[in-house]
């Protein structure tokens, strides 16, 4: 044992074990390329549900069949989701029929990958589900647990989202607004089962054990079992795998004389974990959670006082060495985590989480369980409301190498390197002020239209639009406890950018697709002001102008020409054509001699007017009318215009047809880019040379 001790901790085992973990992570996951079995279009699949989620009227689930698929099902009548709740468990046999294709990337820059997310977890395909057909019951012991476990969850009335986050790891549930509410203030691992859940089981299990006079040898074996179990229950996450492996290897260190520190029983944990599966490197959890936990194990020793100087300590260090890791993902974190965890912690660790495993056993507590986590919302809504965020352009792997090597050189008493951590901080908050280049975004927002324009030094942020995805009023039983917004994603592009405000929210019209996402980005976002077009205000255009007054955010409409940075932008239309898209505000600008026109909606009559009234020739990008529509883009007109790259953003298979093949015809000599296949396109102009890169979907 002290030989095996020696090798396990020495320099060379870790050097090697680390080179051949890279290798094996590259050659598994970068070098050999995996796919799926299944032929796109229609397929009939019988597998066996290993995950599923009802919410609403979307039946979402992983099914294990020749490989893992995912799928999405929606019920068309609440009697028939009523029958599914009763009927549906992990583990029996369904037979689906509908549609595979292929997971979509990301089609906005720096936000989620959905294709990449599912790949890692070795999923291929998608399917779109119109039939389903449950057809063998479970006979699997493990998974008849399971489903006790999730039956029992889903008889609760008020608490089951969070009962769901406790106990199965499961936060999907929570409503979307209030999840991302603990998301700002820094405190969502806190749902996520992790080590201090499986401590406090642990040490819970302990004492009943001991209490009921088991002796020591057996109490072990029991809580090794339970852990297992608990592993399989959750669904084998990163984290509770982690946590569970930990206490279980840390046990035999004791037990066996073994003697490795802490810290080296972790390392063999990650290697194991990684031999297992390689994808997990790319698990945000994974990561998390053995960030944090080599952190605390590198500093316990620093980690004294009384409970609150602890908990300060501890919340300080788990803040420190995940930051990376947050600005990565999220480009945004709030500076009170620390406080906040010192606060909401206790909450959750000492009462909440404690009353839910009671709870889950004695129900009848559900509704003092339910003030609980009232209460919690209501601490959540107020800490929110002091939030500090500081927001960090996408980082790379020289941040996150200067940064771990400043935290080794903190941790070895070199406090000097606190301003390390500044001046990186300060060099990466400079980047967008520093950088002079021009940026367009044409989003890709489905059928809408949204563009972002970023000037030298991003001194100006112009946004063009919003998009905006008409949501239809629907029955109870098919609203959704998680929905995203259109503007979510648009505020992730400019964070991950370094942008914190939108100089000018430019509204073409007041049509949905144009500006249905207006009200949340003035909610959740900085806009100095705002600038309307032409004519009457339609209801929806009221409706932004009464959250813009609360706000105190000046808006104007019907203006003739916008400053911005050295340029100007021009608004051609001014007339009243007595309809919204003939309305549209038609804006031209020149940035960097490159000539800009952007058309909103409006159609060839406005076309025409537009050719009269001004001299509108060799336009170099042309911001496509109405999505590609018959009513705009005449041949005439582009003929006047000649652009050479056009922009059309619209939706994939929209029920419109867009865009038009006459249209197209009428822009054959100009190059064409279109957002339903080339997902979002960004034109960057350095030097008076332009650059085009798009975000395939």
């Amino acid at each position: 044992m002290p030989r095996l001790k020696i090798i396990l901790q020495s320099k060379i085992f870790i050097i090697l074990s680390l080179l051949f973990i890279l290798s094996y992570i590259i050659l598994f996951t970068k070098i050999i390329k995996y796919s799926s079995i299944y032929d796109d279009g229609f397929n009939e699949i019988t597998g066996t549900l290993i995950e599923y989620k009802i919410d609403g009227d979307k039946l979402s689930f992983i099914l294990k069949a020749k490989e893992k698929i995912t799928g999405t099902y929606y019920f068309k009548t609440l009697e028939e989701k009523i029958n599914a709740k009763e009927i549906i468990e992990l583990g029996m046999k369904i037979k689906v029929a509908g549609t595979v294709s292929v997971p979509k990337n990301n089609n906005i820059p720096n936000t989620f990958n959905y294709k990449k997310f599912l790949y890692n977890k070795k999923i291929y395909k998608i399917m779109s589900v119109n039939k389903i057909e449950f057809k063998e019951k479970n006979k699997n012991f493990v998974y008849n647990i399971k489903n006790i476990f999730l039956k029992r969850i889903d008889s609760f009335k008020n608490c089951k989202n969070y009962i769901y986050a406790f106990i199965m790891g499961e936060s999907g549930y929570i409503d979307n607004d209030v999840y991302q509410i603990y998301q700002k203030n820094g405190v969502t691992h806190l749902f996520a089962v992790s080590g201090m859940h499986i401590s406090f089981l642990v040490v819970a299990l302990n004492n009943i054990l001991k209490k009921l006079k088991f002796k020591e040898i057996y109490i072990n074996i029991l809580i090794i079992i339970f852990l297992c179990f608990y592993m399989f229950l959750i669904g084998f996450t990163a984290s509770v795998v982690r946590a569970c492996l930990l206490y279980i290897l840390l046990l035999f260190n004791q037990k066996l004389n073994i003697k490795l520190n802490n810290i080296t029983v972790l390392y063999l944990i990650f290697i194991f974990l990684v031999l297992i599966d390689p994808f997990f490197i790319y698990d945000i959890g994974f990561i998390y959670s053995f960030l944090t936990s080599f952190g605390l194990m590198l500093f316990g020793k620093k980690i004294t006082g009384n409970y609150i100087l602890k908990l300060l300590k501890t919340s300080t260090v788990a803040f420190l060495f995940s930051l990376p890791l947050t600005l990565y993902n999220f480009y945004e974190v709030n500076l009170l985590t620390i406080i906040n965890n010192i606060i909401v912690v206790p909450i959750v660790s000492l009462v909440l989480f404690p009353l839910t495993l009671i709870t889950f056993i004695l129900p009848f507590l559900e509704s003092i369980l339910n003030i609980g986590f009232l209460t919690l919302e209501f601490i959540n809504s107020i800490l929110n409301n002091l939030r500090i965020s500081l927001v960090v352009p996408k980082i790379n792997i020289m941040f996150v190498a200067v940064y771990y090597f400043g935290m080794y050189n903190i941790y070895k008493g070199k406090y000097k390197y606190i301003f390390l951590f500044l001046m990186l901080i300060i060099v990466y908050k400079s980047i967008p002020y520093i950088n002079n280049s021009t940026y367009l975004y044409f989003l890709d927002v489905g059928q809408g239209d949204s563009t972002i324009i970023i000037t030298e030094h991003t001194k100006d942020v112009i946004l063009i639009d919003t998009g905006g995805k008409i949501n239809y009023d629907s029955e109870s039983w098919k609203l959704k406890n998680k929905s995203y917004n259109l503007s979510d994603y648009i505020i992730t592009l400019l964070k991950s950018l370094g942008i914190e405000k939108i100089s000018t929210m430019l509204i073409t019209h007041g049509d949905y697709d144009h500006m249905g996402e207006a009200i949340n980005l003035v909610n959740d976002f900085k806009v100095e002001k705002v600038i309307l077009n032409c004519g009457e205000y339609n209801d929806l255009e009221k409706e932004l102008i009464n959250v813009l007054n609360k706000k105190k955010i000046p808006y104007y409409s019907c203006i003739k020409e916008l400053k911005i940075d050295d340029n100007k932008l021009y608004f051609l239309n001014n007339n009243d054509y007595g309809n919204e898209n003939d309305n549209s505000s038609v804006v031209y600008t020149e940035l960097n001699n490159y000539k800009f026109l952007f058309m909103g909606d409006a159609g060839i009559e406005v076309e025409e007017d537009l050719i009269k009234k001004y001299n509108l020739q060799n336009i170099d990008v042309l911001k496509v009318g109405h999505h590609g529509s018959k009513t705009s883009s005449s041949k005439n007109f582009i003929d006047e215009i000649e652009p050479k790259y056009s922009i059309i953003s619209v939706g994939k298979n929209n029920r419109y047809g867009h865009p038009n093949k006459d249209v197209l015809e009428n822009l054959k000599e100009s190059k064409i880019y279109r957002t339903d296949q080339d997902g979002s396109i960004m034109f960057k102009i350095k030097n008076n040379k332009l650059n085009i890169k798009t975000c395939s979907p």
